[in-house]
């Protein structure tokens, strides 16, 4: 009689934790956050062109050019010193440094590029519309890589090895435009997808989240974080800013946003990562973090308990990171322009 007890209150709590969890994932459904899909030919789906299809040999030249520092005017700036695969895909300081060591003169924060492939827009002020667009941006830009679109051209075409890459990647008729290596890189870039046990958890595995992590997701769609950081990317959309009260750093840089007021909300995937915080990079705790988007965003006080939780939940959205082996990059040659420093 005892054991017939014990084995049905261990079958009612049973049911009852994993009704629990189904009416969870039934209200992130219904908050609009989605997994990164578990199947390939799904995620495929979310990421490929079919005008541009990604391919190993696209993924690998655009490799190489991610890490390629030639790609800057001073050719020692790469894609991956303000987006580093190995910190989260960010450089972990305030604003970025860019060509001559200069900070980014609005005082702007590197985003991660991981995940970057879901964004419905690039850069904090929305300007571009996808990842191929954004990456010609940095390259020229004086504060960053300097790099005028000639030299970054004249530099790849004038090596060899780059040169037949292209060839193989694109077909022996590709002509190499400042346009194509951009394409090139962002092809590497929608790789860069970093599935987390919170995605285990809404494809199927009910017990991908534990307990703490369960409560904390669900204090964080109570509190209406989901009204901006939703979606695939947990965030990418363009949302308007301050809307409840003033952001208690907002007099550090000068960013305002696009010409509406409108920022880019910021991913929070793998968050715990790509500290410090908001567009100008002035929080550095995560639950700091939490408390003033509260304030600003939602007008009310988030206190230190549900900071807590919420941020319990947060460190689930840390991923599998993609494995890679840090290219050897081809020869220049006797052509190749110089660095400068001007």
């Amino acid at each position: 009689m005892i054991k017939s007890k014990i084995i049905l209150l261990a079958t009612t709590f049973a049911c009852t934790y994993s009704f629990a969890s189904s009416d969870l994932v039934k209200k992130v459904n219904e908050a609009g956050i989605k997994p990164i899909p578990a199947s390939k030919t799904e995620l495929m789906k979310l990421i490929d062109d079919p005008k541009d299809p990604i391919t190993e040999a696209k993924v690998e030249l655009g490799k190489k050019l991610f890490f390629d520092p030639r790609l800057s005017r001073s050719g020692i700036i790469s894609c991956n010193t303000c987006h580093n695969l190995a910190m989260g895909g960010d450089d972990g300081i305030p604003a970025a440094i860019g060509h001559k060591w200069v900070a980014n003169p609005h005082h702007l924060n590197s985003p991660t590029v991981y995940n970057s492939v879901f964004y419905a827009a690039q850069f904090w002020d929305g300007r571009s519309p996808h990842l191929t667009d954004q990456a010609q941006g940095p390259i020229q830009a004086v504060p960053e890589m300097a790099a005028p679109k000639n030299l970054v051209k004249e530099r790849i075409t004038s090596i060899p090895e780059y040169v037949e890459e292209f060839k193989v990647a694109y077909g022996d008729d590709v002509k190499i435009t400042f346009e194509q290596i951009a394409s090139a890189i962002a092809t590497f870039e929608k790789t860069l997808v970093t599935p987390s046990k919170f995605d285990d958890f809404l494809n199927g595995n009910k017990d991908a989240l534990n307990k703490a992590e369960k409560k904390g997701l669900n204090t964080f769609i109570d509190k209406g974080c989901a009204s901006c950081h939703n979606g695939v990317a947990f965030g990418g959309t363009m949302q308007p800013f301050e809307l409840a009260a003033k952001y208690k750093f907002a007099n550090i840089g000068d960013f305002k946003g696009d010409d509406k007021g409108m920022i880019k909300t910021p991913t929070l995937r793998n968050i715990t990562e790509t500290k410090p915080y908001f567009h100008n990079g002035a929080i550095w705790e995560l639950t700091d973090a939490i408390k003033e988007m509260g304030s600003v965003q939602l007008g009310i006080k988030i206190s230190d308990k549900e900071a807590k939780e919420i941020e319990t939940f947060l460190k689930a959205l840390k991923g599998r990171k993609p494995a890679l082996i840090y290219p050897q990059l081809p020869e220049e040659s006797s052509t190749t322009p110089k660095p400068t420093f001007d």
